[in-house]
């Protein structure tokens, strides 16, 4: 009995310890770094916020032009210095797959829909879906004509009026001695386009003041290189007596450029030629002396955007309308800006 009794109590000593160390270990998992108590399962919740990315849904208009080149590599690149989860889709110009993508972003629970309208009309339906879902949407680039606001949060990017009247109001002051008529070609933009209906409106709201200053031809370009050309070759056959070229995009005004030099003529000089944007392309060519002035549109939005979904998602009040900085640009100014242009 009694070397039985020692047995027992060595066992029971053995099992008080055995407790003690296990009740150790849950209370050290319940402490903080500093020691404090914390919730059971604190430490799991705070890993899975932590390593929930947030998820968003892009759909962009395409990749018709340096300009939007320029604009998918800074939302890209900003996405991934955010941390975000980037779904991005390429619309190819066809309003109809940013309506398939964004409703394919509403069935994946995205965070954040942005988007760049391929046109302004046509989004009632879908952006109504986004917000039945609970999912944000920010516009980037190019408005809707919505006459609910309620259906997005914020449009970032350019005054696309302004563009208009910036490039009217050079072409009023060099021709403001004028005594004959000075004849004006335009390559518009996408037809229904935020920029090329805006950019329209901006450049005759200024260029009335002066009624030397006739429009003579007006056609779409769709923002490409190779449309710009077709249809400047078509503006030289019909028209004789060509002063001025306003085209909506640099590409347009580049793709004209080689219409006008297969013609015989010396751009930016037999015909002043405006364009909208300043890309790398745009400048080079305004710095050679072929584009007498240019009219900033900046793409690296990526930034802005990303910093406007932090506060969307924070609920923190955003602006319904974010307007980005530009400026304008002579052939000399290009020349001196070219060498540290970025896009």
């Amino acid at each position: 009995m009694k070397k039985f009794g020692k047995t027992g109590a060595l066992l029971a000593l053995a099992l008080l310890m055995l407790f003690a160390v296990a009740c150790g270990s849950n209370n050290a998992s319940n402490k903080d770094n500093a020691g404090n108590s914390a919730p059971a399962n604190s430490k799991d919740s705070g890993q899975a916020a932590v390593d929930k990315k947030v998820v968003l849904g892009f759909s962009q208009v395409g990749a018709e032009s340096g300009w939007r080149s320029a604009n998918t590599d800074s939302i890209k690149e900003s996405a991934a210095d955010a941390g975000f989860d980037l779904k991005f889709s390429d619309a190819q110009q066809k309003q109809e797959n940013q309506i398939k993508a964004i409703r394919s972003f509403i069935q994946q629970k995205v965070d954040v829909i942005a988007f760049s309208p391929v046109v302004e009309s046509g989004w009632d339906t879908v952006l109504k879906e986004a917000k039945d879902a609970n999912i944000p949407v920010i516009l980037t680039d190019r408005a809707v004509d919505s006459k609910d606001t309620s259906l997005y949060k914020t449009f970032i990017g350019s005054d696309f009026v302004e563009e208009g009247r910036s490039a009217g109001k050079w072409l009023v002051e060099q021709f403001k001695d004028a005594t004959g008529d000075i004849n004006i070609v335009e390559l518009q933009g996408t037809t229904g386009s935020a920029p090329a209906i805006d950019r329209k409106t901006g450049f005759e709201e200024m260029i009335k003041s002066n009624p030397h200053l006739k429009i003579i031809a007006s056609q779409t370009g769709d923002f490409t290189r190779a449309k710009g050309k077709e249809v400047m070759q078509s503006f030289l056959q019909s028209n004789k007596n060509i002063n001025v070229l306003y085209a909506h995009n640099d590409d347009m005004g580049l793709g004209a450029i080689q219409a006008i030099e297969a013609a015989g003529l010396v751009p930016g000089k037999d015909i002043i030629i405006i364009t909208v944007d300043a890309v790398k392309d745009g400048m080079t060519a305004a710095a050679e002396g072929k584009i007498n002035y240019i009219v900033e549109c900046n793409p690296l939005l990526g930034p802005q955007l990303m910093q406007a979904v932090n506060d969307v998602l924070a609920g923190r009040e955003i602006p319904q309308r974010i307007v980005t900085e530009e400026g304008t640009f002579t052939s000399a100014e290009a020349k001196t800006a070219l060498p540290d242009r970025k896009y």
